[in-house]
């Protein structure tokens, strides 16, 4: 690894070490140092090697990399309809939670398409009010595009890039969902 264009003071250090999810004991660990050497680096009471502080930098950015995966960003319950469910429920519930797209799941809890606000309207324009009374399965675009839990965020990035939403998927089941502002959110927790 290249040397950092910065270094950071020791409050810094720690807020990334936090972030990361490590412990003092966790982080020296991972970098082959003690954990009293970490305590007074976040102390500002010690001055450390150059080489020695880049061990401890791989070590956190690697365990931010981990970290940073879709279930940290996706939000549950996901609101979801079956097949049968009616357009005038789909709308109720977008209304109702503020959301602009529900995954279509089947009884087995496969994801079998997408209502969009837009599908809506465009039904809506083409049929009338009359198709409200219209089950979901009639008027549903592609699923939204899928990623396990432990998929990394820059991945999810790209996808949301041409996508209003990404489903988390574990073991078949739908247990989460990520919008753009899901991951702008975080984004803007994280430098707070």
């Amino acid at each position: 690894m290249a040397l950092p264009a910065w270094i950071p003071s020791p409050e810094e250090l720690r807020k990334l070490r936090l972030r990361a999810g490590l412990s003092q004991r966790e982080l020296a660990r991972r970098a082959g140092v003690s954990q009293s050497l970490i305590a007074r680096l976040e102390k500002g009471q010690v001055n450390v090697r150059l080489t020695t502080l880049q061990k401890i930098l791989e070590a956190l950015l690697e365990a931010l990399q981990e970290n940073d995966v879709a279930e940290k960003y996706m939000h549950q319950p996901v609101i979801t309809l079956a097949p049968s469910d009616s357009v005038r429920r789909a709308v109720e519930l977008m209304d109702r939670h503020g959301i602009s797209q529900i995954p279509v799941v089947d009884d087995h809890g496969k994801v079998v398409g997408t209502v969009f606000e837009t599908t809506i309207l465009r039904a809506v324009s083409v049929h009338g009010a009359d198709v409200l009374s219209r089950p979901v399965s009639e008027i549903m675009e592609d699923p939204l595009p899928q990623v396990s839990p432990k998929t990394p965020i820059t991945i999810v990035n790209n996808m949301l890039l041409v996508y209003p939403a990404v489903l988390v998927v574990d073991r078949g089941r739908v247990v989460g969902i990520i919008t753009k502002i899901d991951v702008l959110r975080n984004l803007v927790a994280k430098h707070h």
